[in-house]
C-alpha cells in the first residue's frame, strides 16, 4: 500500500513541496510564546495568547516587533529588538527541540519520490541554522527562504511564490505544509495546495487547507 502523501500527489499533480518552519516542522510556539513573555516581561509589557496568535505567530520579526512596540520601524533597528528575542528563545528551546511526529519519515518518503523540497519561513537564518544545528533535515532541502528575502510577510504570497521560484516548479504543482492561518492563506493566495497541521491553531482558525493533520505521520499511513 502506498502512503497517504502518495495519494496526495497524485490527486493535486505535486511537483515540489514547501515547508514552513516554526509550529510546522518544529512544535515549537509555546518556546516562542514563552520567549516573548519573558522578552517582554523585562520590558513591563504583557501579551496575550490571543494576541499572539493573531498579530505573531506566521507573521515576519518585523511585523511582529513593529506590532509590540506600536510604530513603524526600519529593518535594521526591528532586528535589533528581533535578535534580542531570538536569542531567549533559542536559550528555552534548546534542551527540548525536536521534530514535529513522522517529519523525518515524511521527508525521506518525499525525496524518495525525486521531489525538490524548500522551506519559507518567516523567521530568520540563525533560527534556521539552529533547527539545522540540532535536527538533521538539511540536506532535504534545495530552497531556504527567509525574511530576508521578501518585503511583504504572510498572508501577502510572496514568499511562497520566491521559494517556488527558487525550485523551479510553478505554484500550483507545489504543496505547502503550514500551522498558521496567515500562512494558509499566504499559501492560497500563491496558488498553492495546502496542508495545515494544527501545532498551534484549530481546525477552525485552519478551514482554508484543503486539508488538516495532527501530524506528518498522519500521511505516513498506509
Amino acid at each position: 500500500m502506498k502512503a497517504f502523501i502518495d495519494q496526495l500527489i497524485s490527486k493535486w499533480n505535486i511537483k515540489a513541496v514547501i515547508f514552513d518552519l516554526d509550529g510546522t516542522m518544529l512544535d515549537n510556539n509555546a518556546y516562542h510564546l514563552a520567549a516573548w513573555r519573558q522578552y517582554l516581561t523585562d520590558l513591563g509589557i504583557n501579551i496575550s495568547d490571543e494576541a499572539y496568535r493573531k498579530h505573531i505567530n506566521g507573521r515576519t520579526n518585523k511585523d511582529a516587533i513593529q506590532y509590540i512596540y506600536k510604530r513603524n520601524m526600519t529593518s535594521e533597528e526591528a532586528m535589533v529588538y528581533t535578535l534580542e528575542k531570538e536569542a531567549v528563545y533559542r536559550r528555552i528551546y534548546q534542551p527540548f527541540i525536536q521534530p514535529v511526529e513522522g517529519l523525518t519519515r515524511l521527508l525521506e518518503l518525499i525525496e524518495q519520490r525525486n521531489l525538490p523540497m524548500g522551506i519559507a519561513t518567516s523567521g530568520i537564518r540563525v533560527n534556521i541554522d539552529f533547527m539545522f544545528d540540532h535536527i538533521p533535515v538539511r540536506k532535504f532541502f534545495s530552497a531556504v527562504i527567509n525574511s530576508e528575502h521578501i518585503s511583504q510577510g504572510k498572508p501577502h504570497p510572496e514568499i511562497f511564490l520566491k521559494t517556488a521560484d527558487a525550485l523551479h516548479i510553478a505554484p500550483e504543482s507545489c504543496l505547502v505544509f503550514e500551522d498558521a492561518a496567515v500562512g494558509v492563506k499566504a499559501a492560497r493566495a500563491a496558488g498553492m495546495h495546502v496542508v495545515a497541521l494544527t501545532t498551534t491553531q484549530t481546525e477552525a482558525e485552519l478551514a482554508e487547507s484543503d486539508l488538516i493533520i495532527k501530524n506528518f505521520s498522519d500521511l505516513i499511513l498506509s
